[in-house]
């Protein structure tokens, strides 16, 4: 596992068992390496409740409940996506944060307005859902590792007390 990566994951387990809160993630194009990662640190079992790849869009629709419309007018790549995605798994986990990734990792994949590179994030919890967009540079694996990085960072900002 990347050195970065684990870092991440070992930091935002502690902050979570300090405070007494747990997460979930809801991926696509990391295809559960944000889960993976927490789930390879000691005492993961007590903070993180779990996660859904959600790689198809049909899973993302009936099982973390995007709803159809944002599939065919945003795309699973979109703002919203992510936002419903975030929101999906923290009521469907029952963590106090959840956070979701959604992008193109590539090779393939880019669109107009959507290069390779292109992921959505979203981080959903009882204050709220705040979301972020980075392009990544790279080829498919370090897209997917700098998003589950990224997501992991997200979820650490969102628990940390204020």
């Amino acid at each position: 596992m990347d050195g970065a990566l684990e870092m991440a994951a070992a930091n935002l387990v502690a902050l979570l068992a300090a405070r007494g809160m747990s997460a979930a993630t809801a991926e696509s194009c990391t295809g559960g390496m944000a889960g993976a990662a927490i789930t390879s640190v000691p005492g993961a079992s007590a903070v993180y409740a779990g996660g859904v790849i959600s790689y198809s869009n049909a899973v993302k629709e009936k099982v973390l409940g995007v709803p159809r419309e944002i599939l065919e007018t945003d795309g699973a790549v979109s703002e919203r996506c992510a936002h419903a995605m975030a929101e999906g798994a923290r009521r469907l986990l029952g963590a106090d944060f959840a956070v979701s990734i959604t992008g193109i990792a590539g090779p393939g994949g880019a669109v107009p307005g959507k290069p390779v590179g292109t992921v959505h994030f979203a981080v959903a919890s009882v204050e709220g859902t705040k979301s972020d967009k980075a392009i990544f540079p790279g080829g498919r694996n370090e897209v997917r590792r700098a998003a589950a990085i990224h997501a992991i960072g997200m979820l650490s900002a969102a628990a940390a007390p204020a």
